[in-house]
């Protein structure tokens, strides 16, 4: 039996993976299978055990430390991800590991895989984020990698540019796309009271650590909440940080904020169908999450960008970017709710695809793996 492991670390991620786990189980059979494997903060009370969000078959879940207060912590939970991935691939011998994106965890996995010679198939490559370590945790895992399934034309040139042959990069859109398609689904009101809001004009927020600048975490946040205050007749509903270093300490600036402010609502997950759901409805998005980059244009929803943790990121003219400060955080905040900013909106085609990206995914990876003709001694491809 052929078998592909899937790897989820965190709440974003596995929003992003979820169609295409779904269109690989729909190819399981005698002669193949697809193992989702369980990680990171999804099995943390503090990021709201979000493993229990997981609509799909959970095949192994695998505990790893996910503090993240200082450069130590990071490194001792990639160490501690290095070891039991390695173990596990060694057990499993599975014929490939697809793994999304750029977190430091799934660095660790990557070399994981390459120390146990099992075939890495990565999503989302080639996209740059000049404002987080994602950008060259993402290319390095790039380089690590067989197959790549990147989410726009931009980003399947600079794969290629990195030296990957073309005949094994693949454009077939964002799964984010396909999410916003079918899982969606909830009304306004619905969404709503599902935490304990009534019918409201509200925004939804997500603010993450911007890595590469090892910035003034109290005062950014500062400037954003001061923002918030400055539009009583919106409600914030925000949902709480990642795990990368500061996050934790932004999780705890926002608590402390929402005792104070009648109109911000804190969350530390809403699942993939409910804030999606809430995205569609909302007045603008608000915050520095790939999500206000890729989701939120293909509703038609203006976002505003705070700071650098996006830039280089393939936009939208849906897209207002700002600084971190409180004044240019509220004059692009009334730029989003300005009428003709909104009928720039309407008129927004999404560059991240059709929605049809899982499906291409999960027939790419059940036909390489199944063929069997995997040859890790990869050329350079030279440009």
């Amino acid at each position: 039996m052929k078998k592909i492991a899937i790897v989820t670390a965190t709440r974003a991620e596995y929003g992003l993976l979820s169609p295409v786990i779904k269109e690989l189980r729909k190819r399981e059979n005698i002669e193949f299978r697809a193992d989702l494997i369980v990680t990171g903060t999804h099995l943390s009370e503090n990021y709201g055990m979000t493993i229990n969000e997981i609509g799909d078959r959970v095949d192994l879940k695998l505990p790893i430390s996910v503090e993240s207060e200082t450069e130590l912590d990071i490194s001792n939970n990639q160490a501690e991800t290095l070891v039991k991935f390695t173990e596990l691939f060694t057990r499993e011998q599975y014929n490939a590991v697809i793994l999304l994106g750029d977190r430091y965890e799934a660095l660790a996995i990557a070399i994981a895989a390459g120390n146990t010679r099992t075939p890495i198939f990565h999503m989302c490559g080639g996209d740059t984020t000049e404002g987080a370590m994602d950008e060259w945790i993402r290319h390095s895992i790039t380089k690590m990698s067989y197959l790549h399934f990147v989410t726009n034309e931009d980003s399947r040139k600079r794969v290629i540019q990195l030296g990957e042959s073309p005949d094994r990069v693949f454009n077939y859109g964002s799964t984010s796309i396909d999410n916003i398609l079918t899982v969606a689904d909830m009304s306004k009101l619905g969404a709503l009271e599902s935490i304990g809001l009534s019918d409201c004009k509200y925004a939804l927020c997500t603010y993450h650590p911007v890595t590469m600048e090892g910035a003034d975490v109290e005062r950014q946040i500062n400037e954003f909440v001061c923002a918030i205050k400055e539009f009583p007749a919106i409600e914030f509903i925000v949902t709480k940080s990642n795990a990368d270093q500061g996050g934790a300490r932004i999780n705890a600036l926002l608590d402390d904020a929402e005792t104070r402010i009648n109109n911000l609502h804190v969350y530390t997950s809403l699942g993939i169908r409910r804030y999606l759901s809430l995205m569609r409805y909302s007045e603008f998005v608000l915050g520095n999450s790939s999500s206000g980059i890729i989701e939120t244009p293909a509703f038609h929803v203006p976002t505003v960008n705070i700071g650098d943790r996006q830039r280089g990121r393939l936009q939208s003219e849906s897209i207002i970017n700002c600084s971190v400060d409180k004044k240019s955080i509220i004059n692009a905040i009334q730029k989003a709710l300005s009428d003709e900013h909104r009928s720039v909106c309407k008129n927004v085609i999404s560059p991240y695809g059709d929605g049809t990206a899982a499906v291409h995914i999960a027939q790419r990876a059940t036909a390489t793996v199944l063929n069997g003709h995997i040859d890790l001694k990869k050329p350079f491809y030279d440009v």
